[in-house]
């Protein structure tokens, strides 16, 4: 099969790639990126040495471009990270993500509806169900909770969603969607939580946790989160929708203490800053659907897969030095610059 990664140059899909190519190496992939702030393609430097691997540089939104792709390479599956993902980013400027995260979507709908594919797979986020209550351990997110959107993130996350649906009740176009929990992993951007912290804690630098830091996240394993998009895209149900969640719920305080356990760093470097508006208080998936229709369990603890975390952070400082330092956006231009005259 051919199989078009939309976003594959970030965090989830360049893990989503390099999973596809270990455990089907039969399929061709091609990645398509616009290489915005969270796009690194030094991420997919060993995905490029494989004849199997394809990356081209578009904006999902860009509709001459995508239909452009499609006609050439006539994918059989298509799956969609792109999109703009950070927070806080969303609350200073809302309307890139709206375009990206709601348009694109709808450009690469239509291109499938165009030139027919078999299914058309949407990464999605917990987040488009709001939050929980710190005091309900008992409560959990399924399938069917209502969404309740707290961030134009989210908003724009959750709109694309019902837009997904619709096209597959408008037009019968044969889609899944799967809504994920907090991912950690390697090749995560240096802004999110766990990655800053590490690289903050390795300089010894104060670490900014929001408030008090009692947020909890449900923390999922990436690998585990691309092995479940990838029995989802294969054999999940047309028209529905599947909550991949870790079972691994901490504080945010209680991670920031976990990464500097493990480097050997002080508490005193952990500084309390003020709260961002809308802060959601608690995620928590149910992923027993899944569980039953399709056999997927998260595979990792987090207490194990922290530490290949920071293993991986330590192991590779140069491709995440590289993004502090801003070196990482000139390596398109390096790479690729020549060739496209």
């Amino acid at each position: 099969m051919k199989i078009i990664v939309t976003g594959g140059a970030g965090f989830i899909g360049g893990n989503f790639v390099y999973y596809e190519l270990k455990n089907h190496p039969e399929d061709e992939i091609i990645c398509l990126d616009n290489l915005t702030y969270a796009g690194n393609l030094e991420t997919l430097e060993d995905a490029m040495k494989n004849p199997k691997f394809k990356f081209v540089k578009a904006d999902i939104a860009d509709r001459e471009a995508v239909f452009k792709l499609f006609e050439e390479e006539k994918p059989d599956i298509v799956v969609n990270f792109a999109a703009e993902s950070h927070v806080d980013r969303s609350i200073e400027n809302p309307e890139i993500f709206l375009q990206t995260n709601i348009m694109g979507t709808q450009v690469l709908m239509d291109a499938c509806r165009k030139y027919g594919i078999t299914r058309y797979h949407q990464v999605s986020t917990d987040e488009v169900y709001g939050d929980l209550p710190l005091d309900r351990p008992d409560l959990f997110f399924t399938e069917t909770t209502p969404i309740h959107t707290s961030s134009p993130y989210s908003a724009s996350k959750a709109s694309a969603d019902l837009l997904v649906l619709a096209y597959h009740r408008t037009f019968k176009l044969p889609v899944t969607i799967t809504r994920c929990s907090n991912n950690y992993g390697p090749y995560h951007f240096p802004e999110k939580l766990i990655p800053l912290m590490i690289s903050r804690a390795l300089a010894d630098e104060p670490l900014p946790v929001y408030g008090k830091g009692e947020n909890v996240r449900d923390w999922l394993y990436v690998e585990d989160h691309c092995a479940a998009i990838d029995l989802v895209m294969r054999k999940g149900k047309v028209g529905e929708v599947y909550n991949v969640g870790g079972h691994n719920e901490k504080s945010n305080l209680d991670v920031v203490k976990i990464i500097l356990k493990q480097l050997g760093k002080p508490e005193s470097l952990i500084t309390y800053v003020t709260d961002r508006p809308g802060h959601d208080m608690r995620y928590a998936i149910d992923p027993t659907k899944i569980h039953e229709e399709l056999g997927w369990l998260p595979q990792t603890k987090f207490e194990d897969g922290i530490k290949q975390t920071i293993d991986w952070y330590l192991t590779h400082k140069e491709w995440w030095q590289n993004i502090l330092s801003g070196d990482y956006q000139n390596y398109f231009e390096k790479m690729y610059g020549e060739r496209l005259d």
